[in-house]
C-alpha cells in the first residue's frame, strides 16, 4: 500500500469526521443558545434520542425501513432493466430511437412527482404506486447513460474489429458493451437513488407504511426530531446503496 494515498485517505476522512461535527456542534450550540427554535429546527441530542428510541425501543423504524427499501429494490430492478433493454436496441438499431425520440422526449419531459397521485389512484396506496414512481423516475436516467455509453465507442476500435472479421453481434458484446460498461454504471447508481427518492416522496403522498409514510406522520405531530432523525437513516441508506454499487463496478472493472 502506497503510504502517501493511506495517510491522504485518512486524512480526508477525519477533515469529514470534524466537519461533520462542527455543523452538529453549531446547530446544538445555537439551539442551546436560543438563536434558533428546537421546535422548528430541532436539536441534535434530542435528534439522537429520537433514532435510539425508534430503532432500539419501539423499533417502528426496521418495518419501515424494510418496505422503503424493497421498494426502492424493486423500483430500480423494473426501472433499470427495461432501461437497459431499450437502450441497446437503440444502440444497435439507431433508426429505432429516431422514430421513439419524441415520444420518449415528451414522456422524460412529465413530472412525474406531480404525476403521483394519479399513480396512486391506478396502483393503490401499496407497494404498487411507490414502485411505479420510482421505476418511472430511474428508466429515463439509465435509459439515457445506456445510450451515451453505447455511442462513446472509439470508432477506430470498431473499425478494426470489423477489419478483422468480428460479426455485429460480436462487436456489440465484445467491443460496445464493455465500453460502455463506466457509464452505465454511473447511470446505475444515480437511477437508484432516484428510485428511493421517487417511492420516499410516494410514500410521503399517501402510503400505508414506508418511511416516507412515517415521515409524513411525524410531521403532521410536530416531531421535528423524529422527522430529522428519519431523514437521517434516508441518507445513511442512499449513501450505504450508492457505496455498494460503487464497489460493485470496481471490483467488476478490475479487468480496464
Amino acid at each position: 500500500m502506497n503510504p502517501e494515498k493511506s495517510y491522504s485517505t485518512q486524512f480526508i476522512v477525519l477533515a469529514q469526521i470534524l466537519v461533520f461535527a462542527s455543523l452538529l456542534g453549531l446547530w446544538e450550540g445555537a439551539v442551546r443558545s436560543g438563536v434558533a427554535s428546537a421546535s422548528l429546527y430541532g436539536q441534535p441530542t434530542q435528534i439522537a434520542h429520537s433514532l435510539w428510541v425508534e430503532c432500539f425501543q419501539t423499533g417502528r423504524i426496521w418495518f419501515e425501513l424494510w418496505w422503503t427499501i424493497s421498494s426502492t429494490m424493486l423500483a430500480f430492478a423494473i426501472g433499470a432493466c427495461a432501461a437497459l433493454v431499450l437502450g441497446m436496441v437503440f444502440v444497435v438499431y439507431p433508426l429505432a430511437e429516431r422514430v421513439l425520440d419524441p415520444l420518449f422526449s415528451a414522456l422524460n419531459a412529465m413530472p412525474r412527482i406531480a404525476l403521483a397521485p394519479l399513480l396512486i389512484l391506478w396502483f393503490g396506496l401499496g407497494i404498487g404506486s411507490k414502485v411505479a414512481i420510482g421505476a418511472s423516475l430511474c428508466f429515463f436516467i439509465v435509459l439515457q447513460t445506456v445510450v451515451a455509453g453505447g455511442r462513446s465507442v472509439d470508432r477506430d476500435h470498431l473499425t478494426l474489429a470489423a477489419t478483422v472479421g468480428l460479426k455485429p453481434t460480436q462487436l456489440f458484446w465484445k467491443i460496445t458493451m464493455p465500453s460502455a460498461v463506466p457509464v452505465v454504471f454511473g447511470g446505475l447508481r444515480l437511477g437508484f437513488m432516484y428510485s428511493l427518492l421517487g417511492v420516499v416522496a410516494g410514500e410521503i403522498i399517501a402510503s400505508e407504511h414506508g418511511l416516507g409514510q412515517l415521515t409524513a406522520y411525524l410531521t403532521s405531530s410536530f416531531d421535528i426530531n423524529g422527522v430529522w432523525a428519519v431523514v437521517f437513516i434516508l441518507a445513511l441508506v442512499g449513501v450505504t446503496l450508492s457505496w455498494t454499487l460503487l464497489t460493485l463496478e470496481r471490483t467488476l472493472l478490475r479487468w480496464r
